[in-house]
């Protein structure tokens, strides 16, 4: 059985489809339906469904998706390791960032790492908080940046706590509140990050331990875009309060809410277990040094 079979089969999986994980691997359709179906032999077990929801893991694919993320993670921790034994490394860290925050928080991280150390080149990976605890599990980032809490495959180094704030024009009566519960929200509509954002979970995690379920008008990943959504008046957006003030300059009301567990509680996170290069341990003592980090999980 040959790795390459098994990261071909666990990209179809995360990318729900043959087309999507081809793009992925810069391959083609062909090459990756005929891996699958040679690690299907292998295995004496179909390993995907094809139905009305379209291609999802029969329970043999679940099992070989669960364990395929593992081992690829374990490969790419071997690979590391054994680079930095033989003393191969070129000082290289694949860090994955998010596009909420990231510029506030990991821009002084940045300019401090370049300057102690020149030399490490760094890969970012940018996707939403939950993207990238995936891509951390299939080892294919080793450190990001995600929102606490998060499960138990991980460690993680606290860097900043905010409050979330609720972006409303002030059309809305709600606009001039210093706070406010979601549950004040429950007619107005809500303007939401991509699914892979895990910003999403917790909003909507608050709403239903309110009671409701909010109608969602549009979803979007570009942050400008969904504060001149809630500008012009179509809903309410959420952001932590760092970066709306940052973002919006008086344009909307920025309105505190106070539901429990809705803090933007944003970490350095990174798979228990794992190796960790030189390079990233450099990255987690400079976030140590500019953020404090007192206690890591």
């Amino acid at each position: 059985m040959e790795f390459r079979k098994i990261r071909m089969f666990v990209e179809v999986v995360r990318q729900q489809g043959f087309s999507r994980a081809a793009k992925v691997m810069f391959s083609t359709q062909s090459t990756i339906s005929k891996a699958v179906r040679q690690l299907e032999n292998e295995l004496d077990a179909p390993l995907l469904d094809r139905n009305a929801r379209g291609i999802v893991p029969t329970p043999s694919g679940e099992v070989v998706y669960r364990r395929g993320l593992r081992m690829l993670a374990e490969l790419g921790d071997m690979e590391r390791e054994l680079e930095e034994l033989q003393g191969l490394a070129k000082g290289s860290l694949v860090l994955g960032l998010p596009p909420i925050g990231a510029s506030t928080l990991f821009a002084p991280v940045f300019a401090e790492y370049r300057k102690r150390f020149p030399g490490i080149d760094i890969r970012l990976v940018e996707h939403g908080s939950a993207e990238l605890e995936e891509q951390l599990l299939a080892g294919r980032v080793e450190l990001a940046a995600s929102l606490l809490p998060v499960a138990e495959d991980f460690e993680w180094l606290p860097i900043r706590c905010e409050p979330l704030v609720a972006l409303l024009s002030w059309d809305y009566p709600q606009a001039a509140r210093g706070s406010i519960r979601l549950e004040a929200l429950r007619e107005v509509p809500f303007i939401l990050f991509e699914d892979g954002f895990a910003l999403n979970r917790i909003i909507l995690a608050a709403c239903r331990r309110s009671g409701f379920e909010p109608a969602v008008i549009t979803k979007s990943s570009q942050i400008d875009f969904i504060c001149k959504l809630a500008g012009a008046g179509l809903g309410a957006a959420f952001l932590p309060r760092v970066v709306a003030e940052r973002r919006t300059s008086g344009q909307v009301g920025l309105v505190e809410v106070e539901d429990p567990h809705t803090a933007w509680d944003m970490a350095v996170i990174w798979r228990r277990g794992a190796y960790r290069s030189r390079a990233a341990q450099a990255w987690l003592d400079v976030v140590r040094d500019l953020y404090g980090g007192a206690a890591e999980g």
